[in-house]
């Protein structure tokens, strides 16, 4: 198989990989020896990532503290440390800027290290004298902007724990987050601009205020206002002007004193409130941006996010290694669908961090950006949040780059970090993920927890325990739901919920969730492999696809979202039909296909498989709020489909 891309001699020398290699694994002659070291000797390896990260506080004697239960491993477990110190300390190559946020409307700012060690003292300063201690939560319905970074460097450094959503969030909807872990201090801006229009968020902050009882300090950020009415509620340049010149203080605590606590996409009921912990988190993304990212300190870092998905604090984690952070808020196709590639050469961005599915969209809206913009400084691009097609991995160098490293990611939310990510020193191959996550035992089972071989398809798990396994879900005192959700399926084994397979490269390919994975006639299909050859017609913008209960079987039902001028003929269907029979299976082909004006998505632009399916069963789906456009569910009703309904 021909690679679309491999790296240079001198660009494999100069890696991270290989000067980590060289001092701490120098029998290793490949990385994919030096993963295997990483996971046989787990202790040993994430002690290296803490030297070799300079992480800055006490790492204690102690390598590793092994338990019989998966979970309860826990690594460095007599280190103290603060995970702000870490982030605010800077390192040996950085440039002067450690943020520069831009937003849709073109405003702009920059903001260098030492403002922001200023700012983040005078908000410590701040919630402590409003009673904030380790342990307390610290909530943010925010936008992207450096405030939110501050707010979360702020409580981290206190010991306080932060928590997150986006501004786009509905009343309901943060309520089913921040109720259920009782935030001592709520900051929310005035409002927040998308698409080309402002939205107050004021009124809904009144609301939600209310309904958090636990909450004695609200602080609102001036964003469509440098002084919006905030009435009781304290404004949070008033705040730190109040405590400006504040000295900078950081409670060094254990590694597993949480840090964050981040929601699953609640779906199907009230999202789960996933705690992770401080030095466990700040281990593993540093692996990440370091080995996996080949960042440095001075690079230039970007990833499309909102503060709502755990991308967020995967970018936020950039500051630990010495990179300048751009924050981008807004929609990501306004003015135009090129304003992306626009921010990367307006301040030369060197990791492109998007989404799978802003890359196909790109991709079918014919865009070619290496014939209008520089990219120069692009040496790196991301993409996670759903699988990259293969075409969408050909179109990344026939389009954007030729010469730059497309990593393909994938993990979660619930381990906020990856279990199979990029590799700078190895080559590209289409529809591939490259690596199995430095210090994490990557398998694919079995239905019978059996590992499988190459082209076939089973349960992606981990078999071996990790620094940043979540502490708990939030009032889960049992553990019974956490146990549940991980090592249900397989004893002592963690069970991600991911379809895949491996490949004749030893790389991987991800088919969707595994609870979404179709099973028609007893055959598992992932949902993954009928969109990659769906989306290639240029009449279709988007799919989604479910199994349906249907005479006493399983069909597959296929909602198509059409591109403009489109019509979902008898000659569509049968090209539709004809394309999955012969670059997938029989197996494959729908039993009934329908056009839909939109497809219904979580916050963080994820398909959502789960909630239609309630919908087309006549369920309830429970936490539409978690949905970015709920209301699109109602063109999924069997009543309004023709060959839906029983």
């Amino acid at each position: 198989m021909k690679p679309l891309w491999a790296p240079s001699e001198s660009r494999i020398a100069e890696s991270r990989i290989s000067e980590f290699t060289s001092q701490y694994c120098p029998d290793a002659k490949s990385s994919d020896e030096l993963w295997a070291w990483s996971v046989a000797e787990p202790g040993k390896f994430w002690t290296a990532v803490w030297n070799y990260a300079e992480i800055v506080g006490d790492p204690g004697q102690r390598l590793e503290e092994s338990a019989d239960s998966f979970s309860a491993h826990r690594f460095l477990p007599d280190a103290k440390l603060n995970i702000a110190e870490n982030y605010l300390v800077g390192r040996d190559g950085a440039t002067s800027e450690a943020l520069i946020a831009h937003r849709e409307d073109g405003a702009s700012r920059t903001v260098t290290w030492e403002e922001l060690r200023a700012e983040v003292a005078a908000m410590a300063s701040h919630l402590r004298s409003v009673g904030v201690v380790p342990g307390d939560r610290v909530a943010a319905w925010m936008p992207h902007v450096p405030e939110t970074m501050v707010a979360f460097l702020a409580a981290a450094s206190i010991g306080a724990v932060f928590t997150s959503t986006s501004a786009d969030f509905g009343v309901d909807g943060v309520l089913d987050r921040f109720g259920q872990t009782e935030p001592k201090v709520l900051i929310a801006a005035d409002g927040y601009r998308y698409g080309g229009k402002a939205f107050d968020c004021l009124d809904r902050l009144g609301q939600i205020t209310e309904g958090l009882s636990s909450v004695t300090e609200v602080i609102v950020v001036g964003y469509l206002s440098e002084s919006p009415d905030v009435g009781s509620a304290t404004l949070w340049s008033d705040a730190v002007a109040s405590h400006q010149g504040a000295a900078p203080s950081y409670e060094r605590l254990g590694m597993d004193h949480p840090v964050y606590i981040l929601y699953s996409s609640g779906t199907t009921g009230k999202p789960k409130c996933i705690v992770h912990r401080s030095g466990g988190a700040m281990l593993k993304l540093a692996s990440e941006l370091m080995l996996h990212c080949d960042i440095n300190a001075g690079d230039r870092v970007f990833y499309f996010t909102t503060c709502g998905w755990m991308m967020w604090n995967w970018l936020v984690a950039g500051l630990g290694v010495g990179a300048t952070l751009v924050l981008f808020d807004g929609n990501p196709a306004f003015p135009n669908s090129a304003a992306m590639f626009d921010l990367a050469d307006q301040y030369d961005v060197t990791l492109f961090g998007v989404s799978a599915k802003f890359l196909d969209a790109s991709m079918k809206a014919g865009l070619v950006p290496r014939e209008s913009h520089s990219l120069e400084s692009v040496r790196s691009i991301c993409s996670t949040g759903s699988p990259l097609s293969h075409e969408g991995f050909q179109w990344v160098y026939d389009s954007i780059k030729s010469d730059v490293h497309l990593a393909s990611m994938s993990g979660g939310t619930d381990l906020c970090g990856c279990l199979v990510a990029g590799n700078p020193t190895k080559p590209v191959y289409a529809g591939e993920i490259q690596q199995k996550a430095f210090g994490l035992g990557i398998e694919v089972f079995d239905d019978n927890g059996d590992p499988l071989g190459e082209g076939i398809k089973g349960e992606l798990v981990c078999t071996t325990p990790f620094p940043s396994m979540p502490i708990e879900f939030w009032a889960d005192s049992d553990r019974s739901r956490y146990h549940a959700a991980y090592f249900e399926r397989f004893e002592n084994v963690w069970a991600h919920g991911d379809y895949a397979s491996w490949t004749e490269t030893g790389g991987m390919v991800i088919h969707g969730r595994s609870d979404a994975t179709l099973n028609a006639s007893g055959v598992r299909i992932g949902t993954a492999e009928i969109y990659r050859v769906v989306e290639q017609l240029d009449e279709v913008l988007e799919a989604l696809a479910i199994g349906q209960e249907w005479d006493g079987d399983t069909r597959i039902v296929l909602f198509v979202k059409l591109a403009d001028g489109a019509k979902l003929n008898d000659e569509l269907k049968g090209v539709i039909r004809s394309e999955l029979r012969s670059r997938c299976s029989p197996r494959h082909v729908p039993g009934l296909i329908a056009a839909v004006a939109d497809i219904p998505r979580t916050r963080s632009g994820k398909i959502t498989e789960l909630a239609v399916t309630e919908v087309v069963h006549g369920r309830e789906v429970k936490n539409s709020e978690a949905l970015a456009n709920p209301e699109v569910l109602a063109f999924f009703e069997p009543s309004r489909v023709p060959g839906l309904g029983q």
